[in-house]
């Protein structure tokens, strides 16, 4: 079995993401941005959003350090952009323009995609992990335990948000304007974090 599959690696592969990506803290930004959904819409949103963030995570884990070698980009310049877009959306939470009524077809796919999809889930402490991980790999058992911690992370965010509808239907309105708000401020802060780390990086390449 070891031949085949590295347990070892699999196991600190889903746990490293886990902890990243953490699927039961997408539950009630989740539900702030798709507040205005049926549920129907949500778990589209939900479905959209997780294959974004894979597609995402699976790109950058084939080609993400060609990619910002290529185009000259740095880890911390990821981050910090990455920071900068999540501070944007908190913005919105906390203000309520994530709120205002928009054509229920275009909300779910932006929604999904940017900021759910990414940098929600595949952010840059995703994205950065997964590359670190497969530079690594020594073989093929190793590519396919990195393979399998991913599909089974994404499948923890898929049920976690799957069930956000069972819980917006216990929170009604209001509970969910709350979260709405809350998640925010959490989203706030985790941009800044986001963006302090990487001027932190910036200075020590200096």
């Amino acid at each position: 079995m070891s031949a085949v599959l590295d347990v070892q690696l699999f196991l600190e592969v889903f746990v490293t993401l886990f902890v990243i990506m953490d699927p039961p803290g997408t539950v009630p930004v989740f539900l702030a941005l798709t507040g205005t959904m049926t549920g129907r819409q949500r778990r589209a949103a939900a479905r959209q959003a997780i294959a974004a963030a894979f597609g995402v995570i699976v790109v950058f884990a084939l080609f993400g350090q060609q990619v910002l070698d290529y185009m000259n980009i740095s880890l911390p310049a990821l981050q910090a952009s990455g920071g900068l877009l999540l501070l944007l959306v908190a913005m919105e939470l906390l203000t309520g323009r994530m709120e205002e009524p928009k054509p229920a077809e275009h909300n779910s796919v932006n929604v999904a995609l940017v900021p759910l999809g990414t940098p929600l889930l595949a952010g840059p402490g995703a994205i950065v992990a997964t590359m670190v991980f497969v530079q690594h790999a020594e073989d093929r058992a190793d590519l396919i335990a990195i393979a399998l911690g991913i599909l089974a992370v994404h499948l923890c965010l898929w049920l976690a948000m799957r069930f956000a509808s069972g819980i917006h239907r216990v929170l009604k309105e209001s509970g969910t304007t709350l979260i709405t708000r809350i998640a925010g401020l959490l989203l706030a802060a985790i941009a800044v974090q986001l963006v302090a780390d990487a001027v932190e990086a910036f200075i020590k390449a200096a």
